[in-house]
């Protein structure tokens, strides 16, 4: 571990960061999808929550029903 380090570990922390804002970005954009909502909000849906991750996804699960 010692050619590994710390950086090492913070940059393992922020890969699994963008898996994890990649896999809620699709789910919000198919979930959106099956619930009827157009080509245009889902893709929308998907590029704000890949933006403002956490923020984007807070939001689409407020607006989700309306």
């Amino acid at each position: 571990m010692s050619g590994f380090g710390l950086f090492g570990i913070f940059l393992m922390f922020g890969f699994f960061l963008f898996l994890i804002n990649i896999a809620t970005s699709v789910w919000a954009y198919l979930d959106a999808k099956k619930l009827g909502k157009s080509n245009e909000y889902a893709l929308l849906l998907l590029i704000g929550t890949l933006i403002f991750p956490v923020a984007g996804l807070i939001v689409y699960l407020i607006i989700r029903r309306a």
